[in-house]
């Protein structure tokens, strides 16, 4: 039987019931009402009547009003008749009455109407007892009838209330529990109903979706050991090595490339923590630097990977990619994982030594004859090999500011080659800023007084050292106040700041030039680049090896600036303990 319709048919049939039990009592109670009624209204009235004409009987009979009053109860019990015999009693008492009007002394009418009014009385009351009796009658009818549809309701419902709940609620607890183990994957699941109501049908229906659901995980399960092989083999053909890990950095994978070039077998990297496999193998250890514990943001330098494989240097550029998911049903992103590609530029990086080869031939070849260039433009200098005529000193005066941009150029050349090779030395010790500082001014205080530029510098009070190579760092800020001087405008100033902060040694020179564009700041320092629309003087590296040799010190170098304010380059190094 449906659920639905034992539902309908319990709940209809108490419902039913109750119907019968509310007709029930109204029949019953309107019964009782009547019965009631039927007593007091004309019985009791009878008695009422009778009672009070023997009162009215018993005063003075013979007096006017009490005559009327009498005959008033009277008309009144004449019109209450209702019992048999009742009429008659009434008419013989009428009579009595009139004999009394006429013989008021006649004790035995007293007698008679006396005896009369207890017949009538008599009666009554036998008809109120009789009344009573079905009265009662109808009251145990109704109490046995009334109590036996409350019975039947009761039972009804006690049935109900024992059976309908856990018809109900038990199957949908199973499939509650069956629900849940589907969702644990567990599509094995099956429920089993043997009634053939809304239930069962459920139960079918859930046992098809758990069978479906079962074989498109079994077909799906093949799909993906399809598709992993199908990865794997892909990774492993890649040129590039590729290592993937958990979020516990456990390695999950790893190509052929990544197997040579760590010395490691499969079973030795493979499904083992990364961290442990660091002690003892340098390449998994650099890898693993890259990698801050605390979170997924990575820490790595932009210089290239230095790895022997190949039975050679070999140079890898390294990238760690996050892996995170959004798992279903939620909204925030989970991470997983690391993905860590070595890219091989070991073929970039021996062009990139040839180049550096080539520049630093040809500019080592270029500055002898350069330099015997300018001997001889000094030697024609000289009146004593002749005097020139002005067109002449002209022409040669432009062939010596041509020979010292080449020179310097050249040397800026040289520089970079030393720097790209990793064969520039440096020597690092405890230095005087003030002399540092005082060199790279001389080195230009003749540039400056062309314009009719001023210096402006603050030194400390106190006699701070930095840590810094003095060469190296004078070269840099003479570059800066050559560049401070040549885009700042005649008789203008330029300041120069030295100061202590945050255990850091500071140069500052501040010119109130043209400024540097906002969109340029952040690559005046490349290799090259010159800003647009400025003069084309220099070979654009100036800035370039002025960063290097500053980092490579372990300070920094970097530029404010504002179009139509000028720029102010801060040179940072650590201060000498």
């Amino acid at each position: 039987m449906k659920i639905k319709l034992k539902i309908t048919l319990g709940v209809g049939l108490l419902f039913l019931l109750i119907i019968l039990l509310s007709i029930l009592s109204a029949v019953y109670i309107n019964i009782l009402n009547k019965d009631t009624q039927n007593i007091l209204v004309d019985n009791y009235s009878t008695v009422d009547y009778s009672r009070s004409m023997i009162k009215t009987l018993d005063d003075d009979i013979t007096k006017p009003e009490n005559i009327k009053q009498f005959y008033d109860y009277l008309d009144k019990q004449k019109k209450n008749i209702t019992e048999i015999g009742e009429k008659e009693l009434t008419d013989k008492l009428l009579i009595d009455f009139e004999k009394l009007k006429l013989n008021p002394n006649d004790s035995n009418l007293y007698i008679s109407i006396r005896a009369d009014l207890t017949d009538i009385m008599l009666l009554n009351m036998q008809a109120i007892q009789r009344k009573s009796n079905i009265a009662k009658i109808s009251a145990k009818t109704a109490t046995i009838w009334i109590a036996f549809t409350g019975s039947l309701c009761f039972i009804i419902a006690l049935i109900l209330l024992v059976n309908l709940p856990g018809n109900i609620a038990d199957p949908i607890k199973e499939l509650t529990e069956s629900f849940k183990q589907i969702a644990a994957k567990n599509y094995q699941e099956r429920v089993y109903f043997y009634s053939k109501n809304e239930f069962g049908e459920l139960a079918d229906a859930f046992n098809v979706m758990a069978e479906k659901l079962e074989e498109y995980d079994n077909s799906k399960l093949s799909k993906i050991l399809t598709e992993k092989k199908r990865i794997e083999t892909l990774i492993n053909n890649m040129h590039d090595p590729v290592i993937g890990l958990d979020e516990n950095k456990t390695i999950l994978f790893a190509n052929e490339e990544a197997f040579k070039i760590s010395g490691l077998k499969p079973d030795e990297i493979v499904g083992k923590n990364a961290n442990e496999i660091a002690f003892s193998n340098d390449l998994i250890r650099h890898l693993m630097l890259d990698i801050l514990p605390e979170g997924n943001t990575r820490n790595f330098s932009e210089k290239p990977l230095k790895i022997y494989a190949d039975n050679k240097e070999s140079y890898f550029d390294r990238e760690i990619i996050d892996i995170s998911i959004t798992p279903t049903g939620e909204q925030i992103s989970k991470h997983i994982g690391h993905v860590i590609i070595l890219r091989n530029i070991t073929a970039f990086k021996e062009l990139d030594f040839a180049k550096t080869n080539f520049i630093a031939t040809v500019s080592h070849e270029f500055k002898t004859p350069i330099s015997s260039i300018k001997m001889s433009l000094q030697l024609f200098e000289n009146e004593k090999t002749g005097k020139l005529n002005e067109e002449q000193k002209h022409l040669l005066e432009s062939i010596k500011v041509d020979t010292s941009r080449l020179l310097k150029i050249t040397g800026e050349l040289l520089n970079m080659t030393q720097l790209e090779s990793g064969n520039i030395q440096l020597s690092i010790i405890p230095s005087d800023p003030k002399e540092i500082l005082a060199y790279a001014i001389n080195a230009n205080q003749t540039e400056a007084d062309l314009k009719q530029i001023k210096f402006i510098i603050n030194y400390p009070d106190d006699k701070i050292r930095v840590q810094a190579d003095s060469e190296k760092t004078a070269w840099v800020l003479t570059n800066l106040i050559s560049n401070a001087i040549r885009y700042s405008n005649e008789n203008s100033m330029i300041i120069i700041n030295v100061y202590v902060k945050n255990d850091k040694m500071n140069f500052e020179v501040k010119d109130y030039g043209l400024g540097i564009a906002a969109e340029y700041k952040d690559k005046v320092f490349d290799r090259y680049f010159r800003v647009p629309e400025t003069k084309k003087e220099g070979s654009g590296l100036g800035l370039a090896i002025s960063k290097e040799f500053i980092e490579a010190q372990g300070g920094n170098i970097s530029v404010e600036s504002k179009i139509g304010s000028g720029s102010t380059f801060i040179v940072s190094l650590n201060v000498a303990t």
